[in-house]
């Protein structure tokens, strides 16, 4: 018994432990990637607790103060109808948020379910999903957005929708590769051997190497579609007034820049940051995950 206690390895002392120490180890060297991370944080929680911060109603239209200044009563002025640019801003934060998750999240899982197809199955199916794939990517994505949207109407189930169609074959491309690598590896053909099927090949085996990388790709296309949620919603094609946005904002500030800079500024900040930080976030973890990018693990 004794002898027992003594080789009893301590419950911090496992693989998933020191996988995360390692983690942090090398996440500590890019400070880029702990800026980005500060960044992203700061965000996320601004967006959650926004209605706790906001100081006024953001659609409420007020008569007196419009294109004021910043003050002590308006943080960052007000914009030409009178609205609390601040509390625009910060409820602004939610809708970019929302569309990256939710439009990356659905093509990231259709994209993965098709890329395991694609790169399992026969080759009639694999021949069939990337003749859907390259016609899918043949539109320019902008172009394809504007038709997307002016059959559909501006609104954001149809930006969500838009993006999540144009990344799918990206996602789906990638498993399919991976999936195809490993389908000749001397595991699988091992685990075939003894009798596993396709199911729990591809859930115990296939799956778990293909999906960081996949999330890695992820976290580095979240600023690109806060780019481009922003450039529809200031071309007016995202969502809907009185619903606050950054790129509406951006767009009312470019109306009245002649006037005040204020809302140009207000809009156009926290874009920049959020891509900042994403992109400084996505790009640590990439240079860590990546087995060609690292060196001193």
């Amino acid at each position: 018994m004794v002898i027992a206690e003594a080789i009893r390895p301590e419950p911090n002392d496992t693989m998933a432990t020191g996988a995360f120490r390692t983690f942090l180890r090398q996440f500590r060297k890019k400070r880029l990637g702990i800026l980005g991370a500060v960044l992203v944080i700061l965000i996320a929680t601004i967006a959650i607790f926004a209605p706790l911060m906001i100081t006024h109603d953001p659609t409420r239209i007020m008569v007196g103060p419009r294109l004021a200044a910043p003050s002590m009563d308006f943080l960052l002025g007000t914009d030409q109808l009178g609205r609390d640019t601040f509390s625009r801003v910060v409820m602004g934060g939610r809708i970019p948020l929302l569309v990256a998750f939710a439009s990356l999240g659905s093509s990231l899982a259709v994209g993965l379910v098709l890329g395991l197809i694609a790169g399992f199955g026969p080759r009639w199916i694999d021949n069939a999903l990337l003749l859907f794939f390259d016609t899918i990517r043949s539109f320019p994505g902008i172009i394809f957005a504007l038709a997307m949207i002016a059959l559909l109407g501006p609104s954001l189930a149809s930006v969500i929708l838009v993006i999540s169609i144009t990344s799918m074959p990206i996602y789906a491309r990638v498993v399919r590769t991976q999936t195809e690598a490993l389908r000749s590896s001397e595991y699988i053909a091992a685990e075939r051997s003894m009798g596993a099927g396709t199911t729990r090949i591809l859930v115990v085996h296939v799956l778990p190497n293909v999906l960081g990388p996949l999330l890695i790709l992820v976290s580095m296309d979240v600023p690109a579609v806060i780019a481009v949620e922003a450039g529809l919603s200031f071309l007016g094609m995202g969502v809907r007034p009185p619903t606050p946005d950054w790129g509406a904002i951006l767009n009312d500030g470019y109306n009245y820049i002649d006037r005040t800079p204020w809302l140009v500024i207000a809009g156009g900040i926290p874009i920049v940051l959020a891509t900042l930080g994403f992109t400084f976030l996505g790009e640590a973890l990439r240079d860590i995950f990546d087995p060609k990018l690292r060196k001193d693990l």
